[in-house]
């Protein structure tokens, strides 16, 4: 817990000089309270959680993942109950080349029902993941030409 000494604001702030409204700062530090509050509880839940891209195109959904220094053997994925789980497993050596600690990176994304889940596929090339989940059939937009009589 980080303690932040508060120094109370002088008279002369709370008056309105140059149009900036005295509750400018009020709403500042309680932003600032707040941010370290949170900061402190949520950062070592997320502290092995890795950003992910997701995008799509009109037969395919895309998850994209950056995992530098990891090989294709420390990453395992996995589809189960509608959820994507990519985890990976990085080792920290020291100078010796001991493997001096292992941190598991994982992350899990919700699919939607529309992918084909047997058909899904990955990539990994130079450090980024690839994984492609195909869209069914009768989901994919489809153009009909109607012939005029």
């Amino acid at each position: 817990m980080n303690l932040i000494r508060y120094t109370y604001p002088r008279t002369s702030s709370l008056v309105p000089a140059f149009g900036r409204s005295p509750w400018s700062g009020l709403e500042t530090e309680i932003n600032r309270l707040f941010e370290t509050a949170v900061d402190e509880f949520a950062s070592p839940a997320f502290e092995h959680r890795f950003p992910v891209d997701l995008y799509e195109d009109e037969g395919n959904t895309y998850v994209r993942a950056e995992l530098p220094g990891l090989t294709r053997e420390d990453i395992n994925i996995e589809m189960v109950n509608g959820y994507l789980s990519l985890n990976g497993n990085r080792k920290v050596t020291d100078d010796d080349g001991k493997v001096t600690e292992t941190i598991s990176l994982n992350r899990s994304i919700a699919i939607p029902e529309t992918v084909q889940v047997e058909k899904v596929g990955a990539t990994f090339e130079n450090g980024v993941l690839t994984v492609t989940l195909p869209k069914r059939e009768e989901v994919k937009p489809k153009k009909v030409t109607v012939e005029i009589k």
